[in-house]
């Protein structure tokens, strides 16, 4: 464990004008705040935030900084508190420790809840300071060297999430060799047998190669210095996570890989970058596409380099990286690489691209997702092997790889992806679901009022555009019930004998316990309040005649006319039949009250034929026969979920089609399920649809679900599939129907 002393030194070590009181008070405070306890590995669990300091000594950072890593976990796991912290340290390190600290006590139903609320609070106190981040990951990366001690089902979800959300963070912080060592220590804890079959292969390649490295380096920099160039060239093996994706994503075997070995070349200037690309392509052929250059355009975690393969010495295919040693800074460390020192003292920068990035997305990602949805969504946003494309304007956005304009107009703004409905790539009108490319200059078509279908919502791969198409949805479907809520309290206050207004409702929220009118409006839209309650809440003494009363007597009563029987089930559904309606007879196919049999070929017409009991079947609708021994066959449309009950018993499907060539001769049995507003009126409204459509009701029922909704159950008689749906469509058109839908039984 790493003494009072040595913590001192190596803070002072690059830093001569360190706190050493402030270091001291730490290490003590720490020590005892931690006592006794120990890590699942034996060690004093004090040696672990010690540990966390001396990986961010060597990142050179602030004394703050350092003290928070000391400190990081006392709020969290001993009797100190966030007041203690502030008091005897100072408020700036008690906001980083308080950034460090989970959520305690979370009432959530999930672990996957708890992770994403504490993953949320965690990019919160990155967004308010980014060295949160810094102390976070190095807890990780320690995490991760003495994981091994953990159960094996900790060790695997712990694994898991560091390659999911930790070492994507650290890249797209720019911190490679950080984010490197986190992916191959999860890779040895969740793939064990193929880390140690790839690294056995990368050992013993190594070891063959060794000559071809050092001779490519000493013919490359030989090149160099010939052309005036002093260049420090090093080649380095690729880690063993690295070539296994590679292998998944590409599909290849170990032989077929080409570029396990790579080659840094570092110079002084950005000049001599581009003079020692032009020596390196002028005496050894470039490999078509595998060139990038990060100088001109770097990337969002302010990575800055230029990448080429080229055909080498001995015919080795040779993969390099040109940079200046700034570069080569910024390329190891990335955002920690940032810090700038004044008066002595050094402090990290929040002009990166990275940060700023950073605090963007959080911004984005924070507004009102739930914490599972947060955590998918950021996970979509770290996980991004980036194209490059352009604005007519000539603005740069970058997105990950499979983005489509779609993803390219929310990256532009929230407001241009919400009334997106088309664009064109480098001038030409392309589908929203084009795939980009590097360079593809994007023009956004927008509409006013237009609203993103909620089906982007599984079609885009950034986080930001998922996340907004799902509010732009929620808000949708919310306007919708809203509208409808309003239509049912001017009704319900008018039958009241009641004046209505906002003004009016505003002095009842708090009685309702809303917010606004809007939440209102919708809850009683979905029906999740009572419209009687609104009005009482607004008209205190109001007393509601129809609240509490049966629903067979308090609920519009439908007017009967002919030989129809109106009943009352013991579940207070009401139901009207005719006599002679509905069902089917047998003998030589089923008997249409009105004709004689159903028009189906493909069956024996020995065979009785009947239609299915929940829904029926008509003409239009893709149909099946299903034989049941000692009853005949039973007609189900294509899309009925009863015929699951026959997947595994193909024996008794008939391949059956209708037979009605000729115009409409019969009727057929359809069902439909509608939520009809409960208001005098209403069912006499349907069934006048239903009658100016020429459609024939066979039964109804009726059941009250709320004081203000109906659900009501038709079997109707039409004509054919065309005949269905224009009632259906009309149905839906009436503002008394909330909802229609056709029953397949």
């Amino acid at each position: 464990m790493m003494r009072q002393y040595e913590l001192v030194e190596r803070v002072k070590a690059y830093n001569p004008a360190a706190d050493e009181a402030l270091l001291n008070r730490a290490y003590i405070y720490a020590m005892r705040a931690h006592g006794t306890q120990r890590r699942a590995s034996g060690d004093p669990f004090f040696a672990h935030p010690l540990e966390v300091a001396a990986i961010l000594t060597d990142l050179r950072l602030d004394d703050a900084t350092i003290v928070a890593a000391v400190l990081h976990d006392t709020v969290e796991d001993t009797a100190a508190t966030l007041d203690e912290i502030n008091r005897l340290f100072t408020p700036e390190i008690g906001k980083l420790v308080d950034g460090l600290t989970k959520i305690k006590r979370l009432d959530l139903v999930s672990r996957q809840a708890a992770q994403g609320e504490n993953f949320r609070k965690l990019l919160l106190a990155i967004a308010a300071d980014v060295r949160v981040l810094l102390v976070k990951l190095a807890d990780r990366l320690h995490n991760m060297r003495t994981l091994q001690h953990m159960p094996a089902e900790k060790r695997a979800r712990i694994a898991q999430e560091t390659l999911d959300i930790y070492a994507p963070l650290a890249g797209r912080m720019g911190m490679q060799e950080l984010r490197e060592e986190l992916e191959e220590l999860s890779f040895q804890i969740l793939k064990p047998e193929a880390f140690a079959t790839i690294s056995k292969r990368l050992a013993d390649l190594s070891a063959k190669s060794e000559r071809l490295v050092e001779s490519i380096e000493h013919d490359l920099t030989q090149k160099l210095a010939a052309a005036g160039i002093r260049a420090t060239v090093t080649g380095r093996q690729k880690r063993a996570y690295s070539i296994w994706s590679k292998m998944e994503r590409k599909s290849v075997a170990f032989e077929q890989l080409s570029d396990i070995f790579g080659f840094r070349v570092v110079v002084d200037s950005v000049d001599t970058c581009y003079r020692t690309l032009g020596v390196v392509h002028t005496t050894w052929p470039m490999v078509p596409g595998r060139y990038k250059d990060y100088i001109s355009t770097p990337k969002q975690n302010d990575y800055r380099s230029i990448h080429t393969t080229v055909i080498g010495p001995k015919s080795q295919r040779v993969e390099l990286q040109i940079r200046t040693a700034a570069m080569e800074d910024i390329a190891e460390y990335g955002i920690a690489a940032h810090a700038l020192y004044k008066d002595g003292s050094p402090h990290l920068s929040t002009e990166s691209g990275a940060y700023q990035w950073l605090r963007r997305t959080i911004e984005l990602l924070a507004e009102g997702d739930s914490p599972e949805e947060f955590l998918e969504h950021t996970k979509l946003e770290l996980f991004q092997d980036q194209v490059f494309c352009f604005t007519p304007k000539g603005r740069l956005i970058a997105l990950p790889r499979g983005a489509t304009p779609i993803d390219f107009a929310y990256a532009v703004h929230t407001g241009v992806g919400n009334t997106a409905v088309g664009a064109k790539i480098n001038g030409h009108i392309a589908p929203l679901l084009t795939e980009l490319q590097n360079g593809d200059e994007v023009e956004i078509a927008r509409a006013d009022g237009q609203t993103p279908p909620a089906a982007w919502e599984s079609l885009v791969v950034t986080g930001k555009a998922r996340a907004a198409i799902r509010r732009a949805t929620r808000s949708a479907v919310r306007r919708q019930y809203a509208g409808l809520g309003r239509q049912i309290l001017d009704r319900a206050f008018e039958r009241a004998g009641k004046n209505f207004s906002d003004e009016k409702l505003r002095g009842a929220l708090p009685r309702l316990a809303r917010l606004s009118g809007e939440d209102v409006f919708a809850a009683v839209g979905r029906g999740e309040m009572f419209s009687g309650d609104v009005v009482k809440a607004v008209y205190p003494d109001y007393k509601d005649e129809r609240r509490g009363a049966p629903p067979a007597q308090g609920g519009p009563r439908p007017h009967v006319n002919g030989a129809g029987r109106l009943s009352l089930d013991k579940d207070q559904t009401v139901r009207l039949t005719w006599p002679g309606k509905g069902g089917g007879a047998k003998g030589g196919g089923a008997k249409d009250p009105e004709d004689g049999g159903i028009p189906i070929r493909g069956l024996d017409r020995d065979l009785p034929v009947r239609f299915a009991p929940d829904g029926g079947a008509v003409p239009g609708d893709r149909i099946v026969g299903i034989l049941t021994p000692g009853e005949g066959v039973t007609i189900y449309p294509i899309q009925s979920p009863a015929l699951a009950a026959f997947d595994n018993e193909p024996d008794l499907w008939l391949d059956v089609r209708w037979d009605v060539d000729g115009g409409p001769h019969q009727r057929f049995p359809a069902r439909l399920a509608l939520q009809s507003i409960n208001e005098p009126g209403s069912f006499a409204q349907i069934a006048q649809v239903i009658a100016d459509h020429d459609g024939n009701i066979d039964n109804i029922s009726m059941k009250r679900r709320t004081q203000d909704f109906t659900d009501v159950v038709i079997d109707l008689a039409v004509w054919d599939l065309k005949h269905l749906n224009a009632i259906v469509s009309e149905l839906r058109a009436k503002q008394v129907v909330s909802r229609v839908d056709r029953v397949n039984g």
